[in-house]
């Protein structure tokens, strides 16, 4: 019986497949980027059409890589850039307008609104989030109250929402399954992660109609079947995760103070908490999967700019020619020269949560040389890091034994050694360290049958290499204390 899995892993600037055997290995893999659409600035939006074509593309490509065919592939696992919005004709399968990235801060002034309303402690007691424009619901709105005719005809039931998974699964079963799964569901702001179901209340208040909101299933068990069309023959999809929720799977954390950090475009720090939730005032909650028809739970949240600080080093500075060479870079000097930099591009999420602030280089002497400004980017990604896990570990009370890490920057020893050292924690990376893929093979494998429970799972994770602390306490806190300051100057900027 064929035992391979095709996962398509679309993310913020490209789209990528991989196709896993029943060892868990990686036998391929392809990816492609796509067009980054900046209308405005804080608006950031993607052409949805282009997304599933490019997945599609990459996809029947990953099957040609592994010298496979499609009858060889007995699942397919979706795994997404979470928040990420979009609305389509159910029809015709037309967006109505690009796809809202999950960055993009159009959504701020709604933010604003409902929290000058006092709104504040509803969402958060529903959601587990706080209020916050990098969510679904805002981006939602906009759309509705934006785009000529589109809440018109959305109350009619002729359009549909789905986060990218939703969109996906949409196309590729041609329009018979409209759904998505929990850990999707969890990031729109509009579930109830406590009562597991869309919130009515939330819904009026923002004025969103609930029927183009999408069925919420299980992440692991049988949503659908991608169509003949697509790849010559019938394929079941059995699994579906948003990115950061999969690699935190694909880490093995099964067991309740588990962690895992992904180094990518953003950076998201979560640690498994098990099936009781957890109150969390800096909105960290959120649901981790369901298998079983039973929810699990997770801590943390998305540190907005973490490896798109080191492609401005390359894109906009231009300092560097590749991602790469920031490592060289930056160990061409032995400190910062007492330079912090805090890329609050897109203002601060958690835990800070204010969405004024804005990015900035300070300490700045005329000693100071671009190798310095390099060496900052890459420690601002370990210090935001130790803001969120110093703030998971207060609320769930749950002291942080080692972080795991995957995505592309964990590649970067330099950047690893000081995770290490800034949170006096050992730093594990694994063989593989695409786990957000991995995860997702793990839960469409389960949901395929090809394994029986997470236990089996556990064997197949595998560590590369450990990265220990070493520097002294009284270095670590200095230093840590000299960002905490300068993320105080960055705040409130565009109020000021």
């Amino acid at each position: 019986m064929a035992n391979y899995i095709l996962v398509m892993d679309q993310g913020t600037t490209s789209s990528r497949a991989a196709i896993f055997n029943e060892r868990g290995e990686r036998l391929a893999m392809e990816s492609m980027g796509f067009d980054q659409i900046y209308p405005k600035p804080g608006w950031f939006e993607h052409d949805a059409t282009a997304i599933w074509n490019v997945t599609l593309e990459v996809s029947r490509k990953a099957i040609k890589k592994a010298n496979l065919v499609a009858s060889d592939i007995c699942a397919i696992g979706i795994t997404n850039q979470r928040e990420t919005t979009t609305i389509w004709d159910k029809n015709t399968g037309r967006p109505v307008y690009n796809a809202i990235v999950w960055a993009c801060r159009r959504g701020d002034a709604t933010c604003s609104d409902l929290i000058d309303r006092g709104y504040e402690e509803t969402v958060n007691k529903k959601t587990g989030l706080v209020i916050d424009a990098t969510y679904s619901a805002t981006k939602i709105k906009w759309i509705l109250d934006n785009v000529d005719g589109v809440r018109e005809r959305a109350e009619k039931g002729e359009l549909i929402f789905g986060t990218i998974d939703t969109w996906l699964l949409w196309n590729l079963t041609k329009g018979r399954v409209h759904a998505t799964d929990p850990s999707n569901a969890s990031r729109t702001m509009l579930y109830n992660v406590y009562d597991l179901e869309w919130d009515d209340e939330l819904l009026e208040l923002l004025d969103i109609p609930k029927n183009i909101l999408p069925e919420v299933k299980d992440s692991v068990g049988v949503f659908g079947y991608a169509d003949k069309e697509w790849f010559g023959h019938e394929i079941p999809i059995t699994g579906i995760a948003g990115d950061q929720q999969a690699a935190l799977f694909g880490q093995a954390c099964n067991e309740p103070g588990d962690a895992k950090n992904t180094y990518g475009t953003s950076c998201v720090p979560l640690m498994f908490i098990g099936d009781k939730p957890v109150y969390s005032e800096k909105g960290l909650l959120t649901l981790a999967w369901g298998i079983d028809g039973k929810a699990e739970y997770s801590t943390g949240a998305s540190i907005l700019t973490a490896g798109a600080a080191v492609q401005w080093l390359r894109d906009g500075l231009k300092i560097i020619k590749s991602t790469p060479e920031s490592e060289t870079l930056a160990r061409s000097v032995s400190d910062t020269a007492g330079v912090y930099f805090v890329p609050a591009f897109q203002g601060l999420a958690a835990p800070h949560w204010d969405m004024y602030a804005r990015g900035m280089i300070i300490g700045i002497t005329a000693g100071v040389t671009d190798a310095h400004i390099a060496r900052a980017t890459l420690d601002s990604m370990a210090y935001q890091t130790r803001d969120l896990l110093d703030q998971m570990e207060k609320e769930t009370g749950t002291k942080l034994r080692s972080l795991k890490v995957d995505g592309g920057a964990a590649n970067n020893d330099y950047l690893m050694q000081f995770q290490a050292d800034i949170l006096n924690v050992p730093v594990i990376r694994p063989a593989d360290v695409e786990t957000t893929s991995l995860g997702t093979a793990y839960l469409a494998g389960l949901g395929a049958g090809i394994w029986k429970d997470r236990n089996e799972l556990k064997d197949l994770w595998k560590a590369e290499k450990t990265f220990y602390p070493n520097m002294d306490e009284a270095t670590r806190e200095e230093l840590y204390e000299g960002w905490k300051r300068a993320v105080e100057f960055s705040k409130g900027w565009i109020q000021r």
